[in-house]
């Protein structure tokens, strides 16, 4: 597997760089230096020191047009794919150290499955604010450095990943469905599939140890 940049044509179907917000930028890496670094990975929606930043109107009227956002984190050591989700909106993540992210399109879906091979890597520099369509299928970030993981900023529209909406299924796409605005595919050899998502990645469970 080929790790690209995110400044490479290839990411233009994925997501692109954002620019211009240098002082907002600046402040929510200063925070989210501040934020725990897990020996695997963690994630938190909504993180208080990073919500009460000025920085947050600027997400929100700038990134989001004035849609309520919640500023959280995925944080740790990881390098496998496990996952892939998508949401109705973009995502938006910067990062305290370089790191990677896994991606595939969700067009690329068929049936409620999706091939790995499909997936490609694309490297982030660290500082860089970049943002993930929505579209654009994802999951936890891989680190650069074993020795220092990654803090990354996810920025969203405020509600999503928390607690999946009580519904009867009536559509094909209600059994991926796995919390509030977000929907997932697991490979089967993950506790998300243990714990009852769907199954919905096939071929190789990608991990990029070897290749960082």
């Amino acid at each position: 597997m080929k790790i690209y940049s995110v400044y490479d044509s290839e990411f233009k179907p994925y997501g692109q760089v954002v620019s211009g917000l240098d002082e907002a930028v600046a402040e929510i890496l200063e925070a989210l230096k501040t934020t725990p670094l897990p020996e695997a990975v963690g994630y938190v929606p909504e993180e208080a020191c990073l919500q009460e930043l000025p920085a947050a109107t600027e997400v929100s009227e700038h990134l989001y047009g004035g849609m309520p956002v919640q500023m959280g984190w995925c944080n740790g050591h990881n390098t496998k794919l496990n996952c892939l989700e998508y949401h109705r909106d973009s995502e938006f993540n910067l990062g305290t150290e370089d790191f990677i992210l896994l991606v595939a399109k969700q067009d690329e879906i068929a049936d409620g499955k999706l091939d790995t091979s499909k997936v490609k890597a694309f490297r982030a520099p660290a500082g860089v604010m970049v943002e993930c369509y929505a579209t654009t299928l994802h999951y936890a970030p891989c680190h650069t450095d074993s020795a220092k993981g990654f803090r990354v900023l996810i920025a969203l529209p405020k509600g999503t990943n928390t607690e999946k909406p009580a519904i009867t299924a009536k559509t094909a796409e209600d059994k991926l469905l796995w919390a509030c605005n977000k929907w997932l595919l697991a490979h089967a050899e993950t506790s998300e599939a243990a714990q009852g998502a769907h199954v919905g990645l096939v071929g190789e469970n990608i991990d990029i140890a070897g290749l960082i």
